[in-house]
């Protein structure tokens, strides 16, 4: 199964839907009232998402990449990103 195609039963997931799961999951484990079977579950599929997740967005970083090579010289330059402090 190619990453990020499909969930467990076999549905496209796109970017939002995996970080809304996942955004879900990781509530239900900081409840900390899921038994630990389940906990376990959750975590695994929580995994999953971060890779998918993890996947489309460098696939979205390289399709950008692209973008900008082929503006050439004129267009915009690609620079690394510096996060400010706050």
């Amino acid at each position: 199964m190619a990453s990020n195609t499909a969930d467990k039963d076999n549905k496209p997931v796109d970017f939002e839907t995996a970080m809304r799961d996942l955004e879900s999951i990781v509530e239900r484990l900081e409840r900390g009232d899921l038994p630990l079977e389940q906990s376990l579950a959750e975590f695994e599929r929580g995994i999953l998402l971060t890779r998918r997740c993890q996947s489309a967005l460098k696939d979205a970083e390289q399709k950008v990449e692209i973008l900008l090579k082929r503006a050439g010289d004129a267009g915009p330059r690609i620079e690394p990103f510096v996060p400010e402090d706050t």
